[in-house]
């Protein structure tokens, strides 16, 4: 068999994603040289984009396993380097599509990103389980999803997704960290074991512009922020920064619960954003003799939807009732989403329903330009 040809080595090469990145390793300009011998040895040299990346030895398997394939192949040598300065640069301009600097993407009256900040009035109601939840259903579903944990003193999102590396960092641009198919930023990655973070408004508001600008997501579909609990830096800064974000409140049935979290969604009538719905954590306990015991008593979560419909004018519905379910516990401690570790549990199958309604909701005209221009006399 003749030896293989370098269009063919490369042909396959561009079948190689970057693991971070999400596009070809071709595209990106990770590919050094290729080499091919006459008994169809191949060596190919591929540059990282700083030199402890994380994931060097996924993008080693996965350039072999493609360059194998190539009819001649008898043995692959793939050599990794590290891009200069100003091939780094050049892969910043490229990511960025030509657009200024520590720009938000989501912000862009063009941008078809929906962005859920999923908000409640206080702690301990499951928003954080909520939010890596709906995020893995999604992206379960094929949509290309990313999460932001903006609770910046209580971060819990990179636990319960399982992310086990940092992000790697290429000059300014971080490239965050993927599991189970969503893209995740959280402080949490940067602080040193459990060190707590003490910082007041301006540094909060900073945090989470990097978390939006400086963090290359790619073309997300969606976009999930677990907010801290309350209305307080966080909360404006999102409508600051992202004003066609839309608001997802959730609640216990408790009514001291549900009183809190009437506040933390009548901040969209002041900040003049969205009100998706509500959901109601902890709706009941499921006993062996399929009966229900309500520990947390009933209908906060109607009680809710229904004074912010009347508070806003407009509907505001009651997206979903979440049972009190262990599993859910035990998923966020291993790292595994309910919806994808137990689909078939009561807490998977009400967290995958209010996903899918999320998934096929219509996408609205406010804000979004229709790329109409006045015609002359």
């Amino acid at each position: 068999m003749p030896a293989p040809r370098t269009e063919d080595i490369r042909a396959a090469l561009a079948t190689v994603n970057d693991p971070e990145i999400r596009k070809p390793i071709t595209e990106l300009g990770m590919v050094g040289s290729v080499d091919v011998s006459d008994d169809g040895q191949v060596q190919v040299t591929v540059l990282l984009t700083v030199s402890g990346c994380p994931l060097k030895s996924t993008l080693t398997r996965d350039t072999t396993a493609a360059v194998s394939k190539v009819p001649g192949v008898t043995g692959v040598d793939v050599q990794l380097g590290v891009m200069s300065d100003e091939q780094r640069a050049e892969l910043r301009r490229n990511l960025r599509g030509g657009t200024a600097e520590r720009e938000i993407p989501f912000a862009k009256p063009g941008s078809l990103t929906r962005v859920y900040a999923v908000a409640s009035g206080k702690g301990g109601v499951g928003k954080s389980s909520v939010t890596v939840n709906l995020a893995a259903a999604l992206a379960e579903r094929g949509l290309r999803v990313g999460v932001v944990d903006a609770d910046v003193y209580g971060f819990s999102v990179p636990r319960m997704l399982g992310v086990e590396h940092r992000p790697t960092q290429v000059d300014d641009m971080i490239l965050p960290p993927v599991a189970h198919d969503v893209k995740v930023i959280s402080i949490g990655m940067f602080v040193p074991g459990n060190q707590p973070v003490v910082w007041r408004g301006p540094m909060l508001h900073r945090a989470l512009q990097q978390f939006l600008a400086d963090v290359f997501w790619g073309d997300l579909d969606v976009l999930l922020l677990d907010l801290p609990p309350g209305t307080g830096d966080i909360a404006i800064s999102v409508a600051q920064l992202i004003p066609g974000a839309e608001i997802l409140v959730v609640t216990t049935p408790q009514q001291a619960a549900a009183e809190v979290a009437e506040r933390a969604g009548s901040i969209a009538l002041q900040t003049h954003q969205r009100l998706v719905g509500v959901i109601e954590n902890m709706s009941w306990l499921e006993l062996p003799d399929g009966t229900r015991q309500e520990i947390f008593g009933s209908g906060g979560g109607r009680a809710v939807a229904d004074s912010l419909t009347r508070a806003v004018g407009a509907e505001v519905p009651l997206l979903g009732q979440i049972p009190l379910d262990t599993r859910l516990r035990e998923g966020g401690d291993q790292g595994m989403p309910v919806v994808l570790g137990e689909p078939d549990s009561a807490a998977g199958a009400a967290l995958r329903g209010i996903a899918r309604g999320l998934a096929t909701r219509a996408r609205g005209l406010a804000g979004r330009s229709l790329g109409l221009t006045p015609a002359g006399r």
